[in-house]
């Protein structure tokens, strides 16, 4: 199985109806062959640029492989989407979001680039928030905070 062919399946599996889930995508390729990994998964998702909507993950720009990165939604409205939980750990934050949709919530944290934050780790539904201290951790969970009221 080479990494072309599997991602070709990624995408017809994408393009033939909802995938709302990275273990329903791991499902599919099974039904097909393929075997992967959910860092397999996740690596080929954010190759693909495929994007997770409310409706399960879709491909960029009108259903097509794009060129570039696509344009994210933006943090605020991707925190008052999917983030659940906020938890505040020392100097970092355990951010919980719906399943599947942590990556696209640290991506735009990456992007928005905030001061206090210095790193970001996403998983399928956890976000890990690294802060320059405890007080900038501590500022960052009330401004989610915020965002979820």
């Amino acid at each position: 199985m080479s990494k072309r062919a599997r991602q070709q399946v990624i995408v017809e599996i994408v393009e033939q109806g909802p995938v709302t889930s990275q273990e329903d995508l791991q499902r599919a390729l099974r039904k097909r062959g393929y075997d992967a990994g959910q860092a397999t998964l996740s690596r080929d998702i954010h190759e693909l640029q495929l994007i997770k909507t409310i409706h399960g993950y879709s491909m960029a720009q009108g259903g097509s492989v794009a060129v570039g990165e696509p344009p994210l939604p933006s943090l605020e409205r991707l925190v008052r989407e999917f983030v659940t939980e906020v938890r505040p750990a020392q100097n970092q934050l355990v951010v919980k979001t719906t399943v599947g949709s942590a990556q696209p919530v640290a991506a735009a944290f990456d992007e928005a680039a905030w001061p206090e934050l210095v790193g970001t780790i996403a998983g399928d539904d956890t976000i890990l928030l690294i802060a320059r201290d405890k007080k900038a951790a501590a500022r960052v969970a009330t401004l989610i905070r915020g965002l979820l009221a």
